[in-house]
């Protein structure tokens, strides 16, 4: 098992202290790729980075773009409101060129 460092603006950070998140989206880079299932993610409020929540992998979702990923789970497990929305906001950090060259994943888990 092994512990995971992920920055996050203050909404999605919220969204998970709250339990309404429970997938985190992210590219399938060479970072991304080390973590397992049963890993521990600690998740750090960008803005305000006294602010920190832990979280235990479990499960690992991988689909060639972020459309894909969406539509084949509930926008809500990801704190968003439909794919359209989820969509508009993960396209201003990766290109559609990026997301096919890495594939993307979306990181399942529950609150320690």
């Amino acid at each position: 098992m092994n512990t995971h460092s992920l920055q996050l603006a203050t909404v999605p950070f919220n969204a998970i202290t709250s339990g309404e998140k429970v997938i985190e989206s992210r590219l399938y880079d060479d970072k991304r790729q080390l973590i397992q299932i049963g890993d521990i993610i600690e998740f750090t409020n960008r803005e305000s980075p006294d602010q920190k929540v832990s979280v235990k992998v479990i499960g690992l979702l991988r689909y060639e773009t972020f459309h894909d990923l969406f539509s084949h789970n509930s926008p809500k497990k990801f704190g968003g409101e439909s794919v359209e929305w989820l969509e508009n906001q993960i396209n201003e950090f990766y290109s559609i060129e990026e997301q096919k060259l890495n594939g993307v994943i979306g990181i399942e888990f529950e609150l320690l």
